[in-house]
């Protein structure tokens, strides 16, 4: 039996979170409200990443209807068809019970009056916004998050580590000896990924390892220090290898607060200076309470502080390891002198040639799967670039911890012989940090 062609009408968050939701459907048809084209038209100005997303919207369905009737169907490469709606009216059922007259309600509209149009069981509404959704089905509509860049389970995502008991003493010791083995020398079940970090036990005795596919096989990792931080646990380690392995190429650190993931990522590269030309440190400046920048007072550095300080914390944490007049402080104070260490925010860094550098976006799990795709491809020659973030601790309100860009990034790039990833999960900031991390 023929499959049933179904029509998806998008919500405005859908195309700011992903600009090419549209080629997402298949070969079913896809409905644009007018409504949406108002709404996105209200963010064409300005410089975060949603504002360039609505722009690359525009221009894709531009590019769609050039030669194509507004009043008709355009074809997608997928076999099937987008058009623009432009039926606004509320039924007297809907404005009953949705007295105000605002987007969402129009949209709900657009899609109440498709589902009279057609058969009710094909047509469906995708959004972000859960309250949306919830109003779609107290009316009688099907709808549904949209589902592109969303991974399976947060709660088996790729942890980057392995603990492996009763390993044998032998092999403890020739690793501890040699620092380096051929991949035949030991076996796991599964076999490991490229880069993956191993606790290696035998009772009392226990030693850290990788699996480089760069030797390739099993390479000891030792505690070291990184411009003055030391690790204080196995995944810290880990995570300051992988960071200063110029071989690695894109490192993702995942972790709740205080795991030191933005403190680490800093001191890793800080240590690798050397190979990079600078040190970019980014965020998405997520507004507090939905409220926008223009809120803020002062000029436009005064209000980016608050957002960046963060950053400026971490910094600080390092230049306090050393005494005054050292020559890491002097170092330090000079790289920001000439901005060859630089902290700003993540839209800043749009247009900008990402060439031999160390390049850390903290706060990833506030960016959509299409913004860390677009931050990665932009990576020049010599670039590593470093994400770093908390799945479980998302401050936009069309993401989750299935949908940011971090779990997206860390469930596709598992596997690639140029990535690390590690969880951290030993809370390090402070006992009471942790106590309130875990338990409220």
């Amino acid at each position: 039996m023929a499959k049933k062609k179904k029509t998806f009408i998008l919500d405005t968050n859908v195309v700011l979170y992903d600009p090419r939701a549209i080629f997402s459907f298949q070969e079913h048809e896809v409905v644009i409200p007018i409504t949406l084209l108002e709404e996105v038209d209200n963010f064409k100005k300005g410089n975060e990443i949603i504002h360039f997303n609505a722009r690359e919207f525009s221009r894709e369905l531009d590019n769609l209807f050039k030669d194509v009737p507004f009043n008709k169907p355009a074809k997608l490469p997928s076999g099937g068809t987008v058009r623009i709606d432009t039926h606004v009216h509320l039924d007297d059922s809907i404005r009953k019970l949705f007295w105000e007259d605002k987007p969402d309600h129009r949209i709900l509209a657009c899609a109440y009056y498709l589902a009279q149009e057609k058969d009710p069981s094909t047509v469906i509404i995708v959004s972000k916004d859960i309250n949306l959704r919830m109003k779609a089905r107290a009316i009688g509509l099907l709808a549904e998050d949209y589902e592109t860049g969303k991974i399976k389970s947060i709660e088996e995502l790729y942890t980057g580590k392995r603990i492996i008991e009763n390993v044998d003493e032998t092999l403890l010791y020739t690793l501890q000896k040699e620092k380096i083995l051929p991949p035949e020398f030991f076996s796991v079940n599964p076999p490991p990924m490229p880069n993956e970090f191993f606790v290696l036990r035998n009772h009392q005795k226990s030693i850290l390892a990788t699996y480089s596919p760069f030797l390739p096989g099993w390479q000891l990792i030792e505690k070291h220090t990184c411009y003055g931080i030391a690790p204080r646990n196995a995944e810290q380690a880990f995570a300051l290898h992988a960071l200063t392995d110029p071989n690695i190429q894109l490192v993702t650190l995942a972790g709740k607060a205080g795991t030191g993931k933005t403190l680490m990522a800093l001191a890793g590269a800080l240590a690798s200076f050397g190979i990079y030309k600078q040190i970019l440190l980014a965020r998405p400046i997520i507004p507090l309470s939905n409220r926008d920048m223009g809120f803020l007072p002062g000029s436009i550095e005064e209000k980016l502080d608050p957002y960046m300080q963060p950053l400026y914390d971490n910094l600080a944490v390092i230049q306090h390891q050393f005494n005054e007049g050292s020559h890491e402080l002097a170092t330090i104070s000079k790289m920001l002198d000439n901005e060859t260490l630089k902290i700003t925010p993540l839209a800043y860094i749009r247009g900008r040639s990402l060439s031999k550098l160390y390049f850390i976006v903290d706060e990833a799990q506030n960016l959509t799967p299409h913004e860390v795709k677009t931050i990665i491809t932009r990576a020049g020659e010599g670039t590593k670039i470093v994400f770093t973030g908390d799945p479980y601790q998302i401050d936009t309100p069309y993401l989750d911890s299935r949908s940011n860009g971090l779990s997206f990034l860390i469930d596709r790039m598992k596997g690639v012989s140029l990535y690390a990833h590690i969880t951290l999960e030993k809370g390090e900031r402070s006992l009471l940090a942790e106590v309130a991390s875990n338990l409220l």
